[in-house]
C-alpha cells in the first residue's frame, strides 16, 4: 500500500498512554495567540506540536479468571487519555522520543510529559 495524505497514519497504532505529536514550527501559533517564544524553543526543554494520534490510555488489568465465556476484550480495560487528536500540546522534550515517519519528524510522548493542551472547541 502506498502512503498518501489520507492514509498516512491509518496503519500506526499508538500504544498505551503515549501520544504521537507533529512538532509545530517555532513561529507557528494558534488563533487564540498561544505560542512558545523562540528562546524557549531553542533551549528545547519544552516544545509544542499537534496531537496526531493517541493510544488507548492507561491499562487496568482485570482479575484473571478461568471463565471460558469471557472474550479477550474483557481482559483489559483502559483509563482514557486527556489528549485528543487535533489538540495543541506543550510537552517536555526530555520525556519524548523523536522519530521519523514518511520523511517527517514526530515525537512519541507519554501523557505524563505533556504540560498543557489547547483544544479548539467551544465549551
Amino acid at each position: 500500500m502506498r502512503l498518501t495524505p489520507e492514509n498516512t497514519f491509518r496503519k500506526l497504532i499508538v500504544i498505551g498512554d503515549r501520544v504521537l505529536i507533529r512538532p509545530s514550527t517555532p513561529h507557528e501559533k494558534t488563533e487564540s495567540g498561544l505560542y512558545l517564544p523562540p528562546g524557549i524553543q531553542e533551549k528545547e526543554k519544552v516544545q509544542q506540536g499537534y496531537v496526531i494520534k493517541t493510544g488507548p490510555g492507561y491499562a487496568i488489568p482485570m482479575p484473571v479468571d478461568d471463565e471460558p465465556w469471557k472474550t479477550d476484550a474483557d481482559l483489559v480495560k483502559y483509563v482514557p487519555l486527556q489528549a485528543r487528536e487535533g489538540d495543541l500540546a506543550i510537552f517536555l522534550v526530555s520525556g519524548a522520543t523523536e522519530v521519523m515517519y514518511a520523511g517527517e519528524k514526530y515525537f512519541i510522548v507519554p501523557q505524563s510529559a505533556i504540560l498543557m493542551l489547547e483544544r479548539e472547541e467551544d465549551w
